[in-house]
């Protein structure tokens, strides 16, 4: 496909394709990960876990998140966009089958691996399929796929408890499987329904393109912004409960995550229609951060009604972040290229978000007062404000 193509050679029917593939790949990132808060009780009373294996048990595939971007990017350039999906979504039910049939907790990480490793694949395709399926409307298709994701954190923590558990007798090793069949089945989908385009690859020609290039300022910096969104959502949700418990307000701590999570579900719908054109401006991701920025203070300095009304605002302004730095490297790299930048992009951006967690942790051990473990998350922010600014704004014919 060259640069220039756009969608409007698609068909009706496969421009819908296109389209419920994204989503439903976007609900795909995030449907094991979330099956595991609503039975991690009974994981732990069964295996005897730990608080700190629980704590790694849950920060683990954000690891690996990042280490497993740049295989990614390799399946991406040697065999295409709908294999790597196909092949993410595979390996990430196996691992989810072997949580299920796991006997030991060395056994129950490895296979947390194995799942987040195929995500973590999902995750650097979809931006490249983006631009390869309908460079025309990117940041629809973009705010599309990220709406999947949030519907993805939703769907396991509604439904564990009342549908799946018992459905499989409540066996929490079976609900863990259960959530990987889905995925089966949207990687069958995606092999028979994605839009056949022109590689511009020619022959068996081997990938050139598939590693970061560390000396590129844009792989940098839309790694940078991409901190903003990432360390604000797993900071904001590891250490709310912990303030709130020393400020004498646990009984706001579920409203308020309720709040945090919920609150980005009204956004991602307004994008639908609207991210193409904030993807596109350099002041929409700046505002966006400043106003995440002053909720996260309001967070940090109430325990009251209002946390749970800066908690839903802090949400919706993360789920506009996340859209729109997704859209970065589909609008302004080169197709070949776009694999390659994002798996740098999450590399860079994942990294961060478990050293920010952990120098948040730090601050509150240091300082004794649990609102300091806000201050590593405010700090990566700043990125978010400033880096849009300075990324190079060279749009390609297909996203003008």
């Amino acid at each position: 496909m060259s640069a220039g193509a756009d969608d409007s050679a698609l068909s009706p029917r496969a421009l819908f394709y296109a389209f419920a593939l994204l989503w439903l790949c976007g609900i795909a990132l995030r449907l094991p990960i979330l099956s595991v808060p609503p039975v991690i009780t009974a994981i732990q009373a069964d295996l005897t876990l730990s608080g700190t294996e629980v704590g790694l048990l849950s920060a683990l595939p954000v690891v690996v998140f990042g280490l497993f971007a740049l295989p990614g990017s390799i399946l991406v350039a040697r065999f295409g966009v709908a294999a790597t999906l196909a092949a993410g979504l595979l390996i990430g039910a196996v691992g989810a089958a072997l949580r299920g049939s796991l006997l030991s907790t060395p056994v129950l990480f490895a296979a947390t691996v194995v799942m987040a490793a195929g995500i973590a694949m999902m995750q650097v395709a979809l931006p490249a399929a983006v631009r390869q399926w309908m460079p025309g409307r990117a940041g629809f298709a973009t705010a599309l796929y990220t709406n999947g994701l949030l519907l993805g954190e939703i769907l396991p923590v509604a439904l564990t408890i009342a549908f799946v558990l018992p459905l499989t007798g409540g066996s929490w090793r079976l609900s863990l499987a259960f959530w990987g069949l889905p995925l089966v089945a949207i990687a069958i989908l995606t092999l028979l329904m994605a839009p056949k385009r022109v590689s511009s690859r020619r022959g068996n020609a081997p990938p050139v393109h598939w590693s970061p290039d560390w000396t590129e300022k844009r792989v940098w910096q839309f790694g940078l912004t991409f901190i903003g969104a990432t360390s604000t959502y797993f900071g904001t949700n590891a250490f709310v409960p912990g303030y709130l418990e020393t400020a004498g307000r646990s009984d706001l701590i579920g409203s308020v995550l309720t709040a945090l999570n919920a609150g980005q579900m009204p956004v991602s719908l307004l994008l639908l229609v609207f991210a193409g054109r904030l993807a596109r401006q350099p002041w929409s991701l700046p505002v966006v951060g400043i106003i995440s920025l002053l909720c996260l203070l309001g967070i940090a300095t109430t325990a009251s009604n209002w946390t749970i009304v800066f908690a839903g605002m802090l949400g919706g302004m993360l789920a506009a972040a996340l859209t729109l730095v997704l859209t970065l490297p589909v609008l302004y790299c080169d197709q070949e290229d776009i694999a390659r930048v994002s798996a740098g992009m999450f590399m860079v951006g994942y990294a961060a978000a478990v050293v920010i967690s952990v120098a948040g942790g730090a601050a509150w051990d240091i300082s004794g007062a649990a609102r300091a473990a806000f201050v590593p998350i405010a700090l990566g922010i700043l990125p978010l404000i400033v880096m849009p600014f300075l990324i190079h704004r060279r749009v390609q014919p297909a996203a003008a």
